[in-house]
């Protein structure tokens, strides 16, 4: 046996020994299903923790713009007692006195009108938290949306594993068939060589597969709070929606959709600040009470009250009126412009995954007939060369052929799942 001879089937013997080596045992790994997936995330998620505190400040807030229409109480008391030595002229001696004094006060005040900028301020608030809500609701979404996007990954990637080890077992058989006619005399060597470079590539696709499903596990449990690896298991939820009211969505999207929900409430709070800065040029009115104690003890006490009614109207203050105007005025038209540019946005975006989600269907519908189609040929092809009516490259194409439909059937199926996913993140819920 020639040396050349020796190390081919050197060769051959190391892939199929690494084609039949055990992959590591995904058992082992915790699951995960994609509605467990996004509860997890959205429960780790330091831009949801964020988003919830915001809420809570937005709700101190508005508590706060009530005590705006309420009066101010405020009570203050003293109490002193000291001692003094004194010259008694009468019995020429000194003599030591002491002396004591207590005042107590309770203040009341009440601001009549104030130009609405309490009503201003009421709005603002109350627009604020509409906003924060509303932010909240996006970044559910968009969390939802980034583990939609890592769950689809880490599926397509377990089933490109699939598809390599299935590519692996093909290749080997036609080594095998390939070498049985070659000692059979029926083959030459250089088919034997072929089938064994094909067997050596799939084993390469399966480690470049198992690698890209090592990185989206991990990108998954970064996203899920998990310190390890996690495996994503299908669920009844993930399903392909034949049927899609593409009109219905985009109308519910503009106008109940997280994101113009978050810059309507801006626009509004916006617009109650313009107001707030405008009660600057208004005068204000304001009452107060007062009533006193005073005397030298607590049961000797003289009491007395007073009333005032107060009015301020604002003549000059620097320009500080017309900049704080002005900045409001600028603020209010860039919150109005990003309302119609966010509606002009969402229709780009919807339209986009629209496309991109028909797109995928009729891909999915090609790739399983392409699929359908080339797993015949391949069996044709290698009964054919089983038969000697067939050559070795007949049967390498139509492998090929199997191998990128079935890739192709993978990569459209994640791809119709992320533009669903991103047209459930505009439109701000799931679609069944």
């Amino acid at each position: 046996m020639t040396p050349t001879r020796i190390s081919s089937l050197a060769a051959i013997a190391v892939v199929v020994v690494l084609a039949s080596a055990p992959t590591p045992v995904s058992a082992q790994i915790p699951t995960v299903t994609l509605q467990d997936a996004i509860a997890l995330a959205r429960e780790h998620s330091p831009a949801i923790i964020q988003a919830r505190g915001d809420i809570r400040v937005a709700e101190a807030s508005k508590r706060e713009s009530i005590s705006d229409w309420l009066p101010t109480l405020s009570g203050s008391g003293s109490w002193s007692r000291g001692s003094s030595n004194r010259f008694d002229e009468r019995t020429q001696t000194t003599v030591a006195a002491a002396s004591s004094s207590f005042s107590g006060s309770l203040n009341t005040s009440f601001t009549i009108f104030d130009g609405l900028r309490r009503p201003g301020n009421n709005r603002s608030r109350r627009a604020n938290l509409e906003s924060s809500e509303a932010a909240y609701t996006s970044q559910e979404f968009q969390i939802a949306l980034q583990t939609k996007q890592a769950f689809f990954n880490a599926l397509a990637a377990e089933e490109l594993v699939r598809v390599a080890q299935t590519q692996i077992e093909r290749t080997t058989q036609q080594l095998n068939v390939s070498r049985d006619r070659l000692a059979a005399g029926a083959a030459i060597r250089s088919d034997t060589l072929s089938s064994f470079v094909q067997a050596a590539n799939a084993q390469l696709q399966l480690i470049n597969a198992q690698t890209q499903r090592a990185t989206s596990s991990a990108d998954l449990a970064r996203l899920i709070g998990f310190d390890g690896d996690v495996q994503a298991v299908p669920d009844p939820s993930i399903q392909v929606v034949v049927d899609l009211d593409t009109a219905a969505l985009r109308v519910e999207a503009l106008q109940f959709g997280p994101g113009m929900q978050q810059v309507d409430a801006a626009a509004r709070a916006a617009d109650a600040q313009v107001t707030v800065s405008r009660a600057a040029y208004f005068p204000s009115l304001s009452a107060s009470y007062s009533r006193s104690l005073a005397g030298p003890e607590v049961s000797n006490l003289n009491s007395s009250w007073s009333a005032r009614l107060n009015f301020s109207i604002p003549i000059f203050n620097g320009f500080n009126r017309e900049t704080n105007m002005a900045r409001s005025r600028a603020t209010q038209d860039a919150a109005h412009s990003r309302i119609d540019d966010t509606r002009r946005q969402i229709n780009a975006q919807l339209t986009q995954q629209f496309a991109a989600l028909r797109s995928a269907q009729l891909r999915l519908q090609i790739a399983h007939a392409s699929f359908e189609a080339s797993t015949e040929d391949l069996r044709v092809q290698q009964e054919r060369y089983r038969l000697g009516a067939a050559t070795i490259l007949e049967v390498m194409v139509s492998q090929v052929n199997v191998d990128q439909a079935e890739v192709d059937r993978v990569q459209a199926r994640l791809d119709y799942f992320l533009a669903k996913a991103q047209i459930e993140a505009i439109v701000g819920r799931e679609i069944q």
